[in-house]
C-alpha cells in the first residue's frame, strides 16, 4: 500500500473534529469526576470562550440523567463554574483598574477622557443590566466580566447578577440535555445560526462607533481645534518627568 508521498500537502481536516474532539473529553471528564468535572468545563469555557457552553451543558445534562449523578448537583456546579470563571476575569479587570484605564484612554488616538467619563456613566446607569443579559451573549458572556472589574462593579451584586444570568443559561442547555438525551444535537444548527447572528451585529456596532470616531477626529482637525487631552497629556508626561 502506497504511504503519502514527502512534502505533499496534509488533506484538509473535516471542521466536525474539533467539536467532536471537545464533545469526547467532555464527556470522559464528567465520566471521570461528575459535577467536579462539570464545575472545570464551565469555568474553563467561562476562560476560553471557544470552548462551546452550548455544547458542554447538555452534555451535562444527558450524563446527569445517569444513574450515579444528580441533575440538580450537576447545575449548582455548573452555575459555581460559571460564577468562578467571572470571578477570574473580574479580577484581571480590576487589576487594571479605573484609573489606568482612563490613562489608557488619554493615550490612545481618537478617543478622550470625554470618552471615558461616559462609559463610567453608561456603566453607572445600565451596568448591572448589561451583566445579566450578557450571560445570554455567546462570547460575550465571558468578556463582559473584564469592563465589570475595570469600573469597579461591588462584587457582591457583580456576583448575583453573574449567577442568575448564568443559572437561566445553564439551567436551559442542561434540560434540554436531560430530556433529549443523546439527541440534543438537533439543536445546534439554530444556536449556530444565533452564534453568528451575534457576532455579526458586534462587528457592525464595533465599525459603526469606529467610523463615527473618525468623522468627529477628521472634523475636530478640519475646524483646527485642539486636542481635548492635550492638558491630561502634558499632566502625565510632567508626572512621568518627574517619577524619573
Amino acid at each position: 500500500m502506497e504511504g503519502p508521498v514527502p512534502g505533499a500537502p496534509t488533506p484538509p481536516t473535516d471542521p466536525r473534529e474539533n467539536t467532536v474532539n471537545i464533545v469526547d473529553w467532555a464527556i470522559s471528564t464528567m465520566d471521570a469526576l461528575g459535577p467536579i468535572g462539570v464545575f472545570l468545563l464551565i469555568f474553563l469555557e467561562n476562560v476560553f470562550p471557544p470552548i462551546p457552553s452550548e455544547v458542554i451543558l447538555p452534555l451535562a445534562g444527558v450524563a446527569s440523567a445517569g444513574p450515579s449523578q444528580s441533575y440538580w448537583l450537576m447545575l449548582l456546579a455548573s452555575i459555581a463554574g460559571s460564577v468562578a470563571g467571572a470571578w477570574l476575569l473580574y479580577g484581571i479587570g480590576r487589576l487594571l483598574g479605573p484609573e489606568r484605564l482612563r490613562v489608557i484612554f488619554i493615550r490612545l488616538p481618537l478617543v478622550h477622557v470625554e470618552d471615558y467619563d461616559k462609559t463610567v456613566a453608561f456603566m453607572d446607569r445600565h451596568g448591572y443590566k448589561a451583566i445579566f443579559f450578557g450571560r445570554f451573549v455567546p462570547g460575550i458572556r465571558s468578556l463582559i466580566s473584564i469592563p465589570a472589574g475595570l469600573y469597579a462593579m461591588p462584587l457582591g451584586k457583580f456576583t448575583l447578577l453573574t449567577a442568575l444570568g448564568s443559572g437561566i443559561w445553564n439551567t436551559i442547555f442542561m434540560t434540554i440535555g436531560y430530556f433529549m438525551g443523546s439527541n440534543w444535537t438537533v439543536i445546534e444548527p439554530y444556536t449556530d445560526v444565533f452564534s453568528n447572528v451575534v457576532y455579526v451585529l458586534i462587528v457592525l456596532v464595533a465599525a459603526w462607533f469606529g467610523i463615527r470616531l473618525l468623522l468627529r477626529e477628521r472634523k475636530r482637525r478640519a475646524l483646527g481645534l485642539p486636542d481635548p487631552d492635550a492638558d491630561e497629556l502634558a499632566e502625565l508626561e510632567e508626572e512621568k518627568a518627574e517619577g524619573r
